[in-house]
């Protein structure tokens, strides 16, 4: 892997712009679209892509071989069921508190590696980072103009389609000797399969009137923040990384805020942003004693 250049800095500050503005656009297209469909749409525009980029580069696709049980439960685990968790808790919160809930991805993830890997225990200071990062998002449950009686379950929604990113990544490890483009797309794959009859049969999205705006914003979601993302983290990956690539945790809640305050008109106070603080030291602490990504 080489040393981070300009280009390189560039794509990783895009990749985080495309991932933070995913929040505002997912509640724009709530607004028309019911969780099922809006998660179906936009793995049917992921796919595409990277469909094609397997043809490109004459990567066979694996879905259906004799380990499509490791792939499909990926698919639902780290793609289906979190994009519809995400689409319902969003539905009902600011989207930068959403981008925010997200970013503690990689908390959540070492708390559940800790107890089914062999080789990702949590070490004093990772517990520590863990500790002080989730103490952020209890700060959060003290400003009740952003979490209320209203939607605090919407919140813990959204919490649990995070973890269910946990837990697909840590099925993911499964796969770790296969191809990482055959794996993104046969699982996308899968998520289209479970997630078409689901919203066939309790939305019936033909029956649906959205508005331009939300269908733009799914296009987008599809095309945009799946699909394309989706290929530039392949590129930061294979040039220089997972180190690298996952410095992207801490500029997502940053351009969620910005996006949600410019474009949203959503009100942020001071204790969000005391929070995110909180949560981007304990993120810090854990990434830097985390030797696995060393």
């Amino acid at each position: 892997m080489r040393e981070a250049n300009t280009k390189d800095l560039s794509l990783l500050i895009l990749l985080s712009i495309i991932w933070g503005s995913a929040f505002f656009n997912i509640k724009i297209a709530t607004y028309s679209y019911e969780p099922f469909t809006l998660a179906l749409v936009r793995v049917l525009f992921a796919s595409i892509p990277l469909y094609l980029l397997c043809r490109y580069k004459k990567i066979q696709l694996l879905a259906f071989g004799k380990n499509w049980h490791s792939y499909a439960l990926i698919g639902l685990c780290n793609i289906a069921i979190p994009f519809v968790l995400i689409a319902i808790g969003t539905a009902k919160i600011n989207s930068y508190l959403a981008a925010i809930l997200m970013s503690t991805t990689p908390l959540s993830g070492s708390i559940l590696a800790h107890f089914f890997t062999k080789d990702e225990k949590l070490s004093f200071m990772k517990s520590l980072g863990v500790l002080v990062g989730f103490s952020g998002i209890v700060l959060l449950f003290f400003d009740r103009v952003v979490i209320n009686s209203e939607n605090y379950l919407f919140v813990l929604i959204t919490i649990l389609g995070s973890t269910f990113y946990c837990i697909g990544g840590l099925l993911t490890l499964k796969l770790k000797n296969k191809v990482n483009e055959n794996v993104t797309t046969s699982t996308t794959l899968w998520s289209v399969i479970f997630l078409l009859p689901l919203s066939i049969i309790f939305e019936a999205p033909w029956n649906a009137n959205p508005s331009l705006e939300s269908t733009l914003s799914l296009l987008y979601l599809g095309v945009v923040a799946t699909g394309l993302a989706w290929l530039i983290r392949f590129r930061i990956l294979t040039v220089n990384g997972l180190v690298f690539q996952t410095q992207v945790a801490y500029l997502i809640p940053v351009f969620g805020i910005i996006f949600g305050f410019f474009l949203m008109d959503e009100v942020i106070t001071w204790k969000v942003i005391v929070s995110l603080v909180v949560i981007l030291v304990g993120i810090y602490i854990f990434k830097k004693n985390n030797k696995g990504l060393a």
